[in-house]
Order: C-alpha cells, then sequence, then structure tokens
C-alpha cells in the first residue's frame, strides 16, 4: 500500500516537473522574442551613411528627372505638357536609389552636364524632324543649364534640391516684322555722295515714291539696339571690319559707311585702299575693292569684290585670253592674306553662279588643284553649295588662330523679276511697300544652303532673306540713271533702303 503510494507520489512529482518544464521554456521563449522587436523610433535606422537627410523628399530625385525630361521635351518643341509619366524616365531606380545622400545624385547630375554640353539635351534624345546636327561642336544653346550649386538645400522638409534655370537665348532678328518709323532714314538719299554709288541713289533719279525709306525692322521677341554712327565707331575702335563678297556685299559697304557718317561729306575720312592692295590697275574701271579709316577712332571699313568666294588664277599667265582657274575648295588669296588684320568680316555670294556668268568670265572650275571631275558638284548648285561650306570650313578653321575675328556669312539677297528675269524682260514695278506681307514667322532662315554651312561653326549667320523677301517695292527697278530699254534692276536695292537694315543687325550682333 505504501509502495503504491510512493509510486503515485513519484509520478505525480514527474508530471509536475515536465510541466513546470514545459512552463518555463514558454516563458523564456517568450522574453526572447520580445526583446528581439525593437522600439518603433528604431525602426529602419540606417548607417550615417545611407541615412536620408531630413530636407530631402524621399522622392525627389526622381521628381527631378522628371522635371528635366519635360523641360527637355519642351526645349525640343514637342509641347510634351506639364505631366510626365515617370516610366519614360531613362534612370534606373535600383540604380540611383531614391534614399541615397546626395553623392549619387551629384554623380549622376554631372553625367547630365555632361551630355548637355551641346544645349542640355542628351545626344541619343530625338524628336520629329531633322536633329542631326544636334552633337554638333557648336550649336546654339536649346535646353536647360542644371544648376549644382543648389543640389542640397537648407530649406525645410519641401525644399527643392536642383533647379532648372533657362539658358539665355541669342535673339532671332530675322524673326520680326517691318513697322513704319517716321524717323528713318538714317541718312538722305541726296546726299552720301562721298560714299554711295549715282546708279543706286535713288533720289537721284526719276522715281517720285519714297514710302520704302521709312520702314524699320523690329524683331519678334527681342530688341534691336538703335544704330548710331558713334556707337558703332566707339564699339569698333582699332578694329577692322571687311565686306568680300559680290555687288550686294559691295552696296552694304556703301550703305554702313553712309549710316556711319549720316550721309554727310567727312574730308577727314583717309583712304587706305593701297595698305590692302585696293588700287585701280591700268585699264580696269574701278579697284576691286576699297578702305576707309576714320581717324578718330582708327576704325576701318573696307570692301574687296569676290563674286564666288573662289580664289582666281589665271591657267596660262602669260596668256592675256587665258581661263581662270575657279578654286572653289580655296578661299580668295585677298582674304587668306588679310584675315589676321580684320576683326569682323562679313561674306556673301550668289547670284553669280550661273552658267552665262561663269562664261562670260572664262571661269574653270578647280577642285584640289585640277579641273573638277566630280559630277556632283559640276552642276551650278553642287558647286556653289560646295563653294560655301568650304569657304565657311576654311574660315572656321581659322578662328582659333585669330581669336578677335568675328566671322559671319550673310546669306543670300532675294530677287524680285516678276513675269521674266532680268534678260527676258522681267519687271518689278511695285511701288507700295510689304504687298507681300510684313512679317516673317518662321525660325529657320530661307537660306538653307547657308544655314546648313555654319551649323556646326563659330561662323555666325547674317540672316536677312526672308524679311527682304518681302521688300519687293525697294528695289532699282527700272530707275536706273543707265537704264536699258526693257531691262529693270529686281536685284539691287535703292539706297537708302534695305541694306541699311542688314547692317543694324550686324551691329546689334557685334
Amino acid at each position: 500500500m505504501k509502495a503504491g503510494l510512493k509510486v503515485s507520489q513519484i509520478s505525480l512529482i514527474l508530471i509536475g516537473f515536465v510541466c513546470t518544464s514545459v512552463l518555463l521554456l514558454a516563458y523564456v521563449k517568450s522574453l526572447f522574442l520580445s526583446s528581439s522587436v525593437l522600439p518603433q523610433n528604431h525602426v529602419l535606422q540606417l548607417s550615417p551613411g545611407l541615412q536620408k537627410p531630413s530636407n530631402i523628399p524621399l522622392l525627389s530625385f526622381h521628381f527631378y528627372v522628371t522635371d528635366l525630361r519635360v523641360k527637355d521635351e519642351e526645349a525640343l518643341g514637342e509641347g510634351s505638357g506639364s505631366e510626365q509619366s515617370e516610366d519614360s524616365v531613362n534612370f534606373e531606380s535600383e540604380k540611383y536609389p531614391t534614399y541615397a545622400n546626395s553623392s549619387p545624385v551629384i554623380k549622376v547630375t554631372e553625367e547630365l552636364i555632361t551630355h548637355e554640353e551641346i544645349g542640355g539635351i542628351a545626344p541619343n534624345i530625338t524628336e520629329k524632324g531633322d536633329l542631326t546636327d544636334v552633337s554638333d561642336k557648336k550649336t546654339g544653346l536649346i535646353g536647360q543649364e542644371i544648376d549644382v550649386s543648389t543640389a542640397v538645400s537648407s530649406g525645410g522638409e519641401h525644399s527643392e534640391i536642383f533647379t532648372a534655370t533657362p539658358e539665355r537665348q541669342d535673339c532671332n532678328f530675322a524673326k520680326g516684322r517691318w513697322v513704319i518709323d517716321d524717323s528713318r532714314p538714317l541718312y538722305s538719299g541726296f546726299g552720301c555722295k562721298q560714299w554711295l554709288s549715282s546708279m543706286w541713289a535713288c533720289r537721284l533719279t526719276q522715281r517720285t515714291d519714297f514710302e520704302y525709306e521709312k520702314l524699320r525692322w523690329r524683331p519678334k521677341n527681342c530688341e534691336m539696339e538703335e544704330f548710331t554712327g558713334v556707337k558703332f565707331l566707339k564699339r569698333m575702335q582699332n578694329k577692322t571690319l571687311a565686306f568680300i563678297g559680290d555687288s550686294l556685299g559691295r552696296q552694304q559697304f556703301q550703305s554702313l559707311v553712309c549710316m556711319i557718317t549720316g550721309g554727310k561729306d567727312k574730308p577727314n575720312v583717309l583712304d587706305v585702299g593701297h595698305e590692302y592692295g585696293l588700287v585701280q590697275s591700268r585699264g580696269s574701271a574701278r579697284p576691286d575693292g576699297w578702305a576707309f579709316r576714320f581717324p578718330d577712332t582708327k576704325t576701318t571699313i573696307l570692301y574687296y569684290w569676290s563674286a564666288s568666294l573662289c580664289d582666281l588664277t589665271p591657267i596660262n599667265p602669260s596668256d592675256p585670253a587665258t581661263d581662270y582657274a575657279m578654286h572653289l575648295d580655296r578661299p580668295p588669296a585677298f582674304l587668306s592674306h588679310f584675315l589676321p588684320r580684320f576683326d569682323v568680316l562679313v561674306l556673301n555670294t550668289g547670284h553669280h553662279w550661273n552658267r552665262g556668268k561663269l562664261k562670260a568670265n572664262r571661269w574653270v572650275m578647280y577642285v584640289g588643284g585640277v579641273p573638277n571631275t566630280n559630277r556632283k558638284i559640276a552642276t551650278i548648285g553642287g558647286a556653289k553649295n560646295f563653294t560655301i561650306h568650304s569657304i565657311v570650313n576654311w574660315v572656321n578653321s581659322q578662328l582659333p588662330k585669330y581669336p578677335h575675328v568675328k566671322a559671319f556669312y550673310r546669306t543670300i539677297s532675294p530677287r524680285h523679276f516678276f513675269n521674266g528675269d532680268w534678260n527676258t524682260g522681267g519687271t518689278c514695278d511695285n511701288t507700295t511697300p510689304l504687298s507681300e506681307g510684313k512679317e516673317v514667322l518662321q525660325d529657320e532662315s530661307s537660306d538653307y544652303d547657308a544655314a546648313r554651312a555654319v551649323r556646326g561653326t563659330d561662323v555666325k549667320l547674317l540672316d536677312i532673306t526672308a524679311l527682304s523677301q518681302l521688300r519687293d517695292e525697294g528695289h532699282i527697278s527700272r530707275y536706273s540713271i543707265k537704264s536699258t530699254p526693257g531691262v529693270q534692276d529686281c536685284l539691287h536695292w535703292c539706297l537708302p533702303g534695305v541694306p541699311d537694315t542688314w547692317n543694324e543687325i550686324l551691329f546689334a550682333q557685334i
């Protein structure tokens, strides 16, 4: 009986021990689990190197990239609007996490700036249309400038991290409208006889309408500095401006001298043509150009006649009737020799590129020092385009040697022959200003060859084609002093007149 009691007692003790052990283990386990849970204020506590600064919003970097893409597309003219899907941004969030500190953000920004040296657009971003020249070494800035100095804001929680400030755009002086200005012209057509050829002084002809003299060009989205002779001479003190081109270049040259002097005689202005070899040779009707110096400011204005902007050399120097090699890939010898002495250079060519002129002048196309055999260049249009690109590229290659030189290529001056050409009865009898319109709205130049030639170079485009196209009433027309019956001059301009505006635009850019 006693033994049975002892056994039962032992069993109860063992059962109690087991239960106690189970309870004890459960209690210890609960203590362990509770101790492994961090307090709420310790959740996601990162190391100092990865902790998000308190003043940077969690998704601010992603917002920054989205904003950059939107502004870039707006700059390209796609008009993407203010909303942009974040999925369209070509950046991986895994590579640039949003919780990282400013270092990765700065790194990405530096990459973007490297890609956007050409204007805020990465090279792999394209749009509809021709953007093949986006990667050119010198193009107009069309994008945004990233301000890295504000990468980490010192403001509150919603302070912006990055700012995208618009790049200052150069004025497109070719876009605008003609307006009436009673203060015009800038000089009298009865005066300026010291500089102005009588054949272009329409006030000295039988023409009786002069409303065309009262028009002034007003650029659309910017102000054009008012031209005065005093301001021009001060800006060009101790400097030389050279026009090299055809007879339209000569008109621009005479226009500028008349504008500087106000059309008044200036006996103290020096003729320095001899310094540039611009003297009338025996048997010539006139010299190859002119050069005048204003002694008070030592400003020199010159013109050299080079209708094709090619170097011309006699094929047989001993033969007076020799043909001339027209080197399409060489600059005029005058330009290559005197370029270091110029500070502003204005080039033009265009209207002498026809078979009649080449035949009359006995010009034979040469490339590489030998007669041209390239069929594409052999056409008049191909030869002209090739020459324009050649002269622009040559000048551009010289500019690093002469950084003081600012070079321009002037676009072609339009003709206005109606009902025929210059030798087939073509006329330009209109005397009503702006009958073809008064406004230019296009952004691109109408002279596509010239615009393509200067693209990607440091040679600037002096774009006068479209604005001059609206001025068919401004030509010499039938009022030429030496007029030939049935022949009108619908190429050259009355002075004062349209070329004055070309010089105002030139002045605004120098």
